[in-house]
């Protein structure tokens, strides 16, 4: 594969629509997505980049899509490899995009199991924006609740202790009304 400009390209992964391959522009390693979807994406990340939510947009076409690298751990791997305060930083600011997108009445679809979209090392960045679609009733707060709901074994592991009562309550209310204050109910909840 050759693309003008970026240079070392290697093949990186393989998803349900895309490859991904990794490269450098100018001293800085890069990400290139192929796809059909290309175009939709960064379509998203257009909008999200202004809010400081996913990897920056370097070049977008209807077909390959280069954005910054994202280096970091998956979520899972970073609850495992990390301590409680550590864990809560990172769960409150994912907690924050994920308001930040529903804010928008943007659906990212993927926050049930996010495991491979959400990595951490600076800072916590989100990836994968293709399947968003704009709707009334975003459920990126809800969606990614029940994914901690789901791990609560592990969370409890290192400190981090749900109340799995509580929380369903407290996500139902949001997903009933998602208002800040019942947001920050949630949030208030994992400190």
């Amino acid at each position: 594969m050759k693309i003008k400009g970026v240079k070392n390209i290697e093949f990186l992964a393989k998803g349900k629509r895309s490859k991904v391959y990794t490269g450098m522009i100018k001293g800085k390693k890069v990400a290139i997505k192929v796809s059909t979807r290309a175009g939709i994406e960064a379509g998203w990340l257009k909008i999200l980049n202004k809010k400081r939510i996913g990897p920056e947009i370097i070049t977008p076409t209807e077909d390959i899509l280069i954005y910054t690298f994202v280096e970091g751990e998956r979520i899972l791997d970073y609850i495992k490899n990390h301590n409680k305060k550590q864990i809560l930083t990172v769960l409150k600011e994912v907690f924050r995009q994920c308001r930040v997108i529903d804010k928008l009445k943007i659906n990212k679809k993927e926050m049930h199991n996010p495991w491979k979209h959400i990595l951490i090392g600076k800072k916590v960045k989100m990836i994968d924006f293709e399947r968003c679609y704009k709707t009334n009733n975003p459920k990126n707060v809800t969606q990614f609740g029940q994914f901690l709901l789901r791990g609560k074994s592990l969370l409890g592991s290192k400190g981090v202790m749900l109340n799995k009562k509580e929380f369903i309550r407290l996500l139902k209310q949001y997903k009933k009304d998602p208002t800040n204050p019942n947001f920050s109910k949630i949030i208030n909840l994992l400190l």
